[in-house]
């Protein structure tokens, strides 16, 4: 398959920190275990909490879950993305990274010290009208947003840097420490709401104090077996460039933005709509579509190196490789989407109610449009990662935004007049439309920018896996 010019831009040839391919996908495959794991204790923790906290408690954590994660995804992961792409391009080149760190740095507390004015200048919106006046919440939300932008931070890091062993560490341990408030809770060690929200605060803050340790230790075992000259910074090093590469990464940010309004915008338009009880309903129902997206994105991140490898290679198989492996995984979304269906069908609402608690009653026609719209969903990840690996990443990054945007105006169009219907219809004809636009982009590529063709092993590739991640931890 064709590499459109990426490997002969005048840039050197990215290289793999793992040393080879075997070793890469070694890497792939662990990052992959790490974030299914992660993603069994995020759905863990809305579970403890539903059988924990009353209806109208729990709404409210949904609530500041949903606010705290599309904060962050226009906050923090602009620059966990622009630091992860130029850390791993300066290892690869063998140049220093202090710079690079500095500015992302500063970048990053700009950006928080414009959250914290603008959050305490709202604080009576949010805490008011989101938050039902819970002054609780409110610092929770808060709190979180900072201490995740730190997270954020060192995520961008240790991808950039290839240390996958500690970026899987610390996902992973935010995601217990979260459950682990919500388990307290419930066998009554800790009582109340507050002291499961706590947990979400918690989370980033428990998981960075991981992370040093790790970090420390593993440095003075590197330095101990090969012990490196100081580089000295100088003006031959290029600066640190957010346009280069900015078309790519901007693409990217879209589609994490976009992904972020379909799993969270539904809670609080329904909060403002009916009140925080409905939208920890609403919440529930999208979890049968947000659950097999946090197992998914296992094989998503695994995915992408693989399909970008066989774009990229002149096998005389390759071609036909890659269209076969994207029909495997949606052949097998196909499958998994049936046995769902037929879940639903039989005991669909009483699994509801075995998964959350008795609290809500729940409508199998409302689970069987989700499911469906959690099939194409899933359709359109397997599709969007096929395109990102044949560079039309920004092809799809228009689609996902206009879908996003349609979806959000669709659910105050008074068409169907129940509001918890409109949210499920709405969610059904989003990903509908959404798997159509990305199957025309993988089935009619065009010729695009060659730095947006990711190398395997790139930046480009480390940026499209993180955003990956990043749509559910």
């Amino acid at each position: 398959m064709s590499t459109n010019g990426a490997a002969t831009n005048g840039h050197p040839p990215q290289v793999d920190a793992a040393g080879s391919t075997e070793e890469y996908g070694k890497t792939a495959g662990f990052l992959a275990v790490g974030v299914g794991l992660t993603g069994i204790m995020t759905y863990g923790f809305f579970l403890v909490a539903s059988h924990t906290l009353s209806k109208h408690d729990y709404g409210q954590i949904t609530l500041l879950w949903s606010a705290v994660f599309i904060t962050i995804s226009a906050l923090c992961c602009p620059v966990e993305q622009l630091l992860s792409r130029q850390v791993s391009e300066r290892m690869a080149k063998g140049e220093p990274v202090n710079q690079t760190i500095r500015v992302a740095a500063t970048l990053q507390f700009g950006l928080s010290l414009c959250f914290i004015v603008v959050a305490l200048a709202l604080r009576g919106v949010i805490q008011d009208d989101l938050l039902s006046g819970n002054e609780t919440l409110y610092w929770v939300y808060f709190s979180a947003v900072i201490f995740y932008a730190v997270s954020y931070f060192a995520r961008g890091f240790l991808a950039g840097s290839q240390r996958f062993g500690m970026f899987v560490g610390l996902i992973l341990s935010e995601s217990c420490f979260r459950t682990l408030f919500a388990v307290l809770v419930a066998v009554g060690i800790l009582s109340g709401q507050s002291a499961v929200a706590i947990g979400i605060v918690a989370a980033p803050v428990l998981g960075l104090i991981i992370v040093p340790t790790m970090f420390f230790r593993r440095h003075r075992e590197e330095r101990a077996a090969a012990p490196a000259a100081p580089v000295e910074e100088s003006g031959s090093v290029e600066r640190l460039s957010i346009k280069h590469g900015g078309g790519f990464a901007a693409a990217v940010l879209l589609i994490m933005f976009s992904e972020q309004t379909f799993l969270n915008a539904g809670p609080i338009i329904i909060r403002s709509l009916q009140g925080a009880t409905e939208a920890g309903y609403i919440f529930n129902v999208l979890m049968l579509a947000r659950a097999p997206l946090q197992l998914f994105q296992s094989i998503s991140t695994s995915i992408l190196p693989h399909l970008t490898r066989l774009h990229n290679s002149d096998e005389p198989d390759s071609e036909k490789e890659f269209g076969h492996t994207v029909r495997m995984v949606l052949l097998g979304i196909l499958a998994f989407t049936a046995l769902v269906t037929v879940v639903v069908l039989i005991a669909g609402p009483k699994c509801m109610q075995i998964a959350f608690g008795k609290k809500f009653t729940y409508d199998r026609i409302g689970l069987l449009l989700i499911t469906f719209g959690m099939g194409l969903y899933l359709a359109s990840v397997t599709f969007n990662q096929a395109c990102v690996a044949m560079g039309q990443v920004r092809r799809c990054a228009g689609r996902w935004l206009t879908c996003a945007v349609v979806f959000i105006g669709w659910n105050f169009l008074p068409i169907v007049s129940d509001e918890q219907r409109r949210i499920e219809v709405g969610f059904l004809l989003a990903a509908a439309v959404l798997s159509v636009l990305l199957w025309w982009v993988y089935t009619h590529p065009k010729e695009g920018h060659p730095e947006d063709v990711p190398q395997p092993g790139s930046s480009e590739e480390l940026e499209a896996r993180l955003a990956s991640i990043d749509e559910v931890v």
